[in-house]
């Protein structure tokens, strides 16, 4: 058989998205910015950006959180969620996007990049009738999911938190993130029995009218053994 002319090859270009997620007020909040550009100029958005010549899909990634979200490399957790490229995607052409899930605690208000209207945190809870541009809101919920669904089996978790935390506010990062109460004592018990997880310290939190919490650490583990599933606490 043989092989088509060049010609024929179809231009496809490469994008990142960011998926910026992090814990405002005890609400799930991910970063968008307001486009000031066609097309959909106007319209709220993921950060993102289209690949260099010569620059690697990690390193777009955080470029783009450098310019459109003000962080630096060591300011969240990265990882590659998956890749969308239904054609028609994009108007300006044949776009395939690699989709980066970005986590990080108490992360500052973003500054405003070029071409970029606003940015701010939305809380999760206030995008319902909210019309993402392009594809950007499957996009956003099949980051949701994933980040969900890596609570139950790895130490992800720790990661929307400060270096050192109380089983309370780690509760609070599961109740925000699947959006549902859990049992208190329940938590505690199997948070603390998954090897790896947690380290105990020998300090407590600042009192705020009861007994003072005991402090806790990352441990060294990244995978929860037994896992902390959904479908019961």
């Amino acid at each position: 058989m043989s092989s088509s002319p060049q010609s024929s090859v179809p231009e496809i270009h490469v994008a990142v998205d960011l998926i910026v997620l992090t814990l405002r007020g005890g609400e799930l909040s991910v970063l968008l910015i307001q486009r000031d550009d066609e097309p959909h100029k106007g319209s709220w958005a993921l950060p993102g950006g289209f690949i260099e010549y010569g620059e690697d899909l990690d390193g777009a990634a955080y470029r783009v959180l450098s310019d459109e979200a003000s962080l630096g490399s060591g300011a969240v957790h990265l990882e590659q969620v998956r890749t969308f490229g239904a054609p028609g995607r994009d108007p300006r052409g044949h776009v395939v996007s690699v989709a980066f899930m970005a986590l990080g605690a108490d992360l500052p208000d973003p500054l405003r990049g070029e071409d970029v209207a606003d940015a701010r945190w939305w809380s999760i809870a206030d995008l319902d009738g909210i019309s993402l541009a392009f594809d950007h809101a499957t996009v956003l919920e099949a980051s949701i999911e994933r980040a969900r669904s890596k609570l139950e089996y790895t130490t992800l978790a720790v990661t929307f938190l400060p270096e050192e935390f109380t089983i309370s506010q780690l509760r609070g990062v599961y109740e925000s993130v699947w959006g549902r109460s859990l049992d208190a004592g329940n938590f505690h018990r199997k948070a603390t029995r998954s090897e790896g997880f947690l380290v105990e310290l020998d300090r407590h939190a600042a009192p705020t009218g009861g007994r003072p919490a005991r402090l806790y650490r990352a441990g060294s583990g990244t995978s929860l053994v037994p896992p902390l599933l959904r479908a019961g606490d």
